[in-house]
């Protein structure tokens, strides 16, 4: 491993809880191994513009083709995507807003989803083209919703992810984080029990 993409999405860019831990579980891959490249992407300070028709229209229309604007928006989106074609693993800060993902990552997510970059349609369906990576996602919420129905991030994510050719995806919850103080601090500390895990078991023979 020689490069991590960290995505934070929460609005309060690093007061957010979700890039918070995410940014320890970093720091601490750091730390067990120096040579480690990071590159952070936070799409509070750096929002991505929401997909519209014509920028959905760039990214279809054939490269001899496109005029200055469509130019710009396909290398706005090829920016984005090269991010994630040169990291080994991508920590992604996930809150949880009115039961779904921040729009800034939806709008991201529509930026790097792009057939024939990231996937590709074949006669036995899609196939993701972003393979040999990794992925961690640090998922906060105000409420209780792990296994419950109302958990509908964590199947998108990770379905969003896989589409584009990330197979290994691996969720660290923190649940529970406007349910009172005690559970807060329960829920915080649980969350950096599975990160500090990680770091002790998946990545101290990477590398």
């Amino acid at each position: 491993m020689k490069r991590i993409l960290q995505i934070n999405s929460s609005m309060h860019s690093e007061a957010g809880q979700s890039t918070q831990l995410a940014s320890d579980l970093v720091a601490q891959l750091r730390a067990s191994h120096p040579q480690l490249e990071i590159v952070v992407r936070d799409l509070a300070a750096q929002p991505v513009p929401h997909l519209d028709a014509e920028r959905f229209k760039a990214f279809t229309t054939q490269p001899g083709e496109r005029d200055v604007h469509q130019q710009e928006a396909v290398a706005y989106s090829d920016d984005l995507i090269a991010q994630l074609r040169q990291a080994d693993l991508i920590v992604l800060g996930l809150p949880m807003y009115n039961f779904g993902v921040p729009s800034q990552l939806k709008a991201y997510f529509d930026h790097v989803a792009r057939a024939g970059e990231t996937f590709r349609y074949t006669e036995k369906g899609p196939v993701g083209l972003l393979e040999g990576k990794k992925a961690y996602v640090i998922a906060t919420r105000g409420g209780q919703y792990v296994g419950t129905a109302l958990d509908t991030q964590t199947s998108y994510v990770g379905d969003f992810l896989r589409f584009i050719g990330i197979e290994q995806v691996e969720f660290i919850y923190a649940d529970g984080l406007a349910t009172g103080e005690e559970n807060r601090h329960a829920a915080i500390a649980r969350a950096r029990s599975s990160i500090e895990n990680l770091v002790q078991t998946d990545y101290a023979k990477a590398a």
